[in-house]
C-alpha cells in the first residue's frame, strides 16, 4: 500500500472524526432543529460535499451517530464486566442495563429527537431486537412469574417515547433516572403472599 493511500484514509477517518463531534456540538448548542449541513461543514472544518459523500445525507449522519453509543451498550452488555456484562445476577444486570439506557437517552436527547424526525437506522431492527432478547432474558430469570416479553416491551417503551425526551429536555434528567430506577425496582421485587 502507498503512503498516498495511508494518508488519504487516516485524512478520511480525520475528517469522519471532526464531522461525528462537530454535529454532537451542534446538537448540545442549537438543539436537533438546529443541526444543518452549512453548519456541521463550517464546524467540522470541511466542505459540504465531504459530509454527503461520506454520510449520503443528513439522515445517514444522524444514523452514524445512533449507531456508536448503540453499538457501544451492545457490546457492554454482551462482553462487559458486570454488572451490565455477564456475571451478574439477572436482577443487577437489568437494574444496570436501564440505568446505561437511560444515561444514554440522556446524553443523547438531541440526538433521539433529530433522529426521530429522519426515516428509521437502517439497523433499527437489530438493535430492538437486541434490547428486547436482553430484556426478555433477564426478566424471565429474576422474575420467571412475569410475561417478561411483554413486560420487558412496556420498561422499553418507556424510554423510547415522546415523555423521556421532553422530560429531559425540560432539565428532569435526574427524575427521569430516578423514575426509571424505581419503576425497573418495582417490577423485579417479586410480589408477596397473597
Amino acid at each position: 500500500m502507498s503512503e498516498g493511500r495511508t494518508r488519504e484514509r487516516a485524512d478520511a477517518a480525520r475528517n469522519r472524526r471532526a464531522i461525528l463531534d462537530a454535529t454532537r456540538k451542534l446538537l448540545a448548542e442549537h438543539g436537533a432543529e438546529g443541526v444543518t449541513m452549512d453548519r456541521v461543514a463550517a464546524v467540522a472544518g470541511v466542505g459540504k460535499g465531504t459530509i454527503f459523500h461520506r454520510f449520503g445525507s443528513r439522515a445517514g449522519l444522524l444514523h452514524e451517530l445512533v449507531a456508536e453509543p448503540a453499538v457501544a451498550l451492545m457490546e457492554a452488555v454482551s462482553s462487559g464486566p458486570p454488572p451490565l456484562g455477564p456475571g451478574a445476577p439477572a436482577a443487577e444486570r437489568l437494574s444496570a442495563y436501564f440505568a446505561a439506557m437511560t444515561d444514554l437517552v440522556i446524553d443523547n436527547v438531541e440526538l433521539v429527537v433529530a433522529y426521530n424526525a429522519v426515516p428509521p437506522h437502517p439497523r433499527r431492527e437489530e438493535f430492538h431486537a437486541f434490547w428486547a432478547a436482553h430484556v426478555t432474558a433477564m426478566l424471565a430469570e429474576a422474575r420467571p412469574d412475569l410475561d417478561a416479553e411483554a413486560v420487558g416491551a412496556l420498561l422499553l417503551a418507556s424510554l423510547g417515547g415522546e415523555l423521556a425526551s421532553r422530560m429531559v429536555r425540560a432539565g428532569e434528567a435526574d427524575r427521569l433516572r430516578a423514575a426509571m430506577r424505581d419503576l425497573v425496582a418495582s417490577v423485579l421485587r417479586a410480589p408477596g403472599p397473597a
